[in-house]
C-alpha cells in the first residue's frame, strides 16, 4: 500500500538552518574535544532546533529541563 504524507516545510529558511547546523556542528566538535559524546536525547534537541521546530530560548529550556536544571 502506497501512502503518502505531506511533508511540512522548515519554518525557518535554508539559511538558517545552515547557520544553526553549523553551530550545532561546531559545539558538538568542542564536546568531543574535552572527550564527550552526545547522547541521542540531546542530539534529538539539536536535530529540532536545526529543523526549526525549537528557537534559541526552547533549546536552551529543553537541555536545562533534560539536565534537571531549573530554568533561570
Amino acid at each position: 500500500m502506497n501512502v503518502y504524507r505531506q511533508i511540512e516545510p522548515p519554518s525557518i529558511s535554508a539559511e538558517e538552518q545552515a547557520r544553526r547546523r553549523y553551530a550545532i556542528d561546531f559545539a558538538r566538535g568542542s564536546v568531543r574535544m574535552e572527550g564527550f559524546v552526545l547522547d541521542t536525547d540531546t542530539e534529538a534537541l539539536f536535530a529540532d532546533y536545526v529543523a526549526g521546530k525549537l528557537d534559541r530560548a526552547a533549546l536552551n529550556s529543553a537541555i536545562l529541563e533534560y539536565c534537571g536544571v531549573a530554568a533561570a
